[in-house]
């Protein structure tokens, strides 16, 4: 009997054991109970950006609007001002005019009387004055607040051009320019640069007597004086009528063909042997220098004839 009690308590102290395992208990508690560490949650603030950063994005919101502001109404003022505007002719300043008019320039700014000078066209006007045929070119400036300054470079004639029975003057780039009043001018005559010529025509044609007047100049200083007359008509034969070969007081005109190149070497030919062919040939009525090896002198039949 005290065996079998033995035996039970010996299974009832084994099955107690057993209800009390650790690892028994561990898996039968639920994971949810445990306890965790709780998470801390930061709210920010302005989706992120604090009040300097928005105050700066004010303020330059203020400023952008003042300046605005400021702009509609001083560009306003300065377009429609009184104290802007081009009333009167003596607020146009003009320099550099000797043969143009005055009354000719300011005939270009009529259409801006009356308005801003920040609303004039500065570059229309300028085109305009440089269509005046003795203006070859121009320059516009604004002088806050009211007034516009105006420097013309008038053009330079260096020629009478023969037109028909006209005479006219024309300037190295082959425009052909009106005589002005009062002028006393002393220049060669030149043909063959007729209105009626290309501009582009005249103008190469004029570079050619440029050419020449220079080169004999070189040989003999003061002898572009001595050119009455250029035929330009034919571009491959300069014809150029002189004085003064035999002596600076021989008044006797000569006809002499130049060719169309080496105006220096011909020209001191010429100056070299004018008075030789002269004692041989009479009285000379031309000379052919077209040829670098043949040199044609032909003499004067009608003075043989008054003889």
């Amino acid at each position: 009997m005290e065996r079998v009690k033995a035996i039970q308590r010996n299974a009832s102290a084994a099955a107690e054991a057993d209800s009390y395992r650790p690892e028994l208990i561990a898996d039968d508690e639920p994971r949810y109970l445990r306890r965790q560490k709780p998470v801390e949650i930061r709210r920010k603030k302005f989706s992120g950006r604090g009040w300097p950063f928005y105050r700066r994005v004010l303020v330059l919101s203020f400023v952008s609007v003042a300046g605005m502001t400021a702009a509609v109404y001083g560009t306003r003022f300065l377009l429609y001002s009184p104290s802007m505007l081009l009333l009167k002719p003596d607020q146009i300043e003009l320099n550099g005019n000797r043969i143009v008019s005055r009354e000719a320039v300011l005939q270009q700014f009529v259409r801006d009387r009356s308005r801003s000078v920040l609303r004039v066209p500065l570059d229309a006007r300028r085109s305009q004055l440089e269509q005046i045929p003795w203006v070859e070119s121009a320059s516009v400036q604004r002088i806050l607040p009211n007034r516009l300054r105006i420097e013309l470079t008038e053009r330079t004639p260096v020629a009478f051009a023969r037109n028909g029975n006209e005479l006219a003057l024309i300037d190295a780039h082959g425009v052909i320019l009106d005589r002005p009043r009062g002028e006393d001018l002393h220049f060669p005559i030149v043909t063959g640069v007729s209105e009626d010529l290309p501009r582009e025509q005249r103008e190469k044609r004029m570079q050619t007597y440029e050419e020449f007047m220079k080169d004999v100049d070189l040989v003999r200083g003061g002898s572009s004086d001595r050119v009455s007359e250029i035929d330009l008509s034919n571009p491959k034969d300069l014809r150029v009528v002189m004085t003064g070969l035999a002596s600076a007081n021989d008044s006797q005109a000569v006809t002499i063909h130049f060719g169309s190149s080496e105006f220096t070497g011909k020209y001191k030919m010429l100056v070299d042997n004018f008075s030789q062919w002269q004692a041989n040939a009479g009285r000379v009525q031309s000379i052919d220098l077209q040829y670098s090896r043949q040199v044609v002198v032909n003499p004067d039949t009608t003075a043989t004839r008054a003889k």
